[in-house]
């Protein structure tokens, strides 16, 4: 798609992919914000990417990660931003946060966070 139509950018393209539908390689998609369940697969896709990666890849995957933490940080600090949804980007960074400092992780930790997030204690 980039090769026919040069003048759209990354992002654009990207986006337009994303509205499609269509099921897309992690490296594509990247990391989704819209829902924690579309943060969730996302990031554990990734995590896959990464662990099956070479030195190479495991940069890009983690490029990936820390623009979209980045972004998160950038809305979660704009004055525009509500309470709430202040509140959902904090948790969203912590997720990504938590993903850059050890990916292979990061599956447990997120099984314990959804708990301790749900109210329900880390046994059961």
């Amino acid at each position: 798609m980039a090769a026919e139509m040069p003048d759209v950018s990354p992002k654009l393209l990207r986006q337009a992919l994303i509205e499609s539908g269509m099921e897309l390689a992690p490296m594509v998609e990247g990391v989704r914000q819209d829902t924690f369940a579309d943060l969730e697969r996302t990031l554990l896709a990734l995590g896959a990417e990464y662990e099956g990666g070479e030195d190479a890849k495991r940069k890009q995957v983690r490029t990936l990660v820390i623009t979209a933490r980045q972004h998160a940080d950038w809305a979660m600090r704009s004055p525009h931003c509500t309470e709430a949804h202040r509140v959902e980007k904090a948790e969203m960074v912590l997720w990504m946060r938590t993903w850059l400092e050890n990916p292979p992780l990061f599956p447990a930790w997120l099984v314990l966070r959804k708990r301790v997030r749900m109210g329900r204690p880390e046994g059961g």
